[in-house]
């Protein structure tokens, strides 16, 4: 019986972990970050090269 109480107690330690580092990724904004790099267009690095193709 003592074991089981051990393994309710350590299991609310992880889930009461995880809640707290999602809220402080959360309020980091880390995921929204990611999704903004991840949608912005890609662009040449050279502004020639881009108006040669155009003409």
């Amino acid at each position: 019986m003592e074991v089981l109480f051990l393994q309710v107690f350590v299991s609310f330690i992880l889930v009461l972990g995880s809640v707290l580092l999602f809220m402080f990724s959360t309020r980091q904004r880390d995921a929204e970050h990611a999704d903004r790099l991840s949608l912005l267009p890609m662009e040449d690095d050279d502004p020639t090269r881009a108006t040669e193709k155009k003409l």
